[in-house]
């Protein structure tokens, strides 16, 4: 199956974001991975497999790079619906140092509620109107955007548009982020 292909595992993953961006109050990621499985017929147990393998997981190939680039000019940051343990073992597998993690279990919510978005905000000690959220989900448009952040959305698998507002560029790589982060591109 190729990536973006409308098989099992993108109609699991759909329906975890689904599920996910409709909670709010923070539930264990494991337990939302297991109730998306069994909604899209496929054995909840996969969950704890995917989570096991968590260490396993690779990020894009563009991304250390983008990341690093960026990273020497500002604070770069995350925002997970993961755990605390799995959010902060997928941010070290980027191979960037980030200068903030939040998971939705140290937010006590799950995106797009507010909480996590400020937590991050908090943590740098910046204004939302001077913040780029990348975002890897169409769920992250609105949350990001209600708080006045700008997001530019990464939608590498071209998943359908949430639309929202603050969205300012929508791209199928990282490659043009530090170009548009530096004020020289699109």
């Amino acid at each position: 199956m190729g990536r973006g292909s409308r098989g099992p595992a993108r109609r699991w993953r759909e329906q975890y974001l689904a599920r996910t961006f409709s909670t709010g109050r923070y539930v264990p990621y494991e337990s939302l991975v297991a109730q998306a499985a069994k909604m899209r017929g496929l054995d909840p147990a996969l969950a704890r497999r995917l989570t096991q393998a968590y260490g396993q997981l690779r990020p894009w190939p563009e991304v250390p790079r983008v990341l690093a680039a960026i990273a020497a000019t500002m604070p770069v940051g995350a925002v997970t619906n993961c755990s605390g343990e799995l959010g902060h073992q997928a941010a070290g597998l980027v191979g960037v140092p980030f200068a903030v993690t939040v998971t939705a279990q140290s937010a006590g919510a799950c995106k797009p509620r507010p909480e996590p978005y400020r937590r991050a905000l908090d943590a740098l000690a910046l204004p939302a109107g001077r913040v780029l959220f990348v975002a890897g989900s169409p769920y992250d448009i609105p949350g990001a955007g209600r708080l006045g952040m700008d997001v530019w959305w990464h939608n590498r698998i071209g998943m359908p548009a949430r639309p929202g507002p603050g969205l300012v560029a929508e791209h199928r790589s990282l490659d043009p982020l530090p170009a548009f982060v530096s004020g020289t591109g699109e």
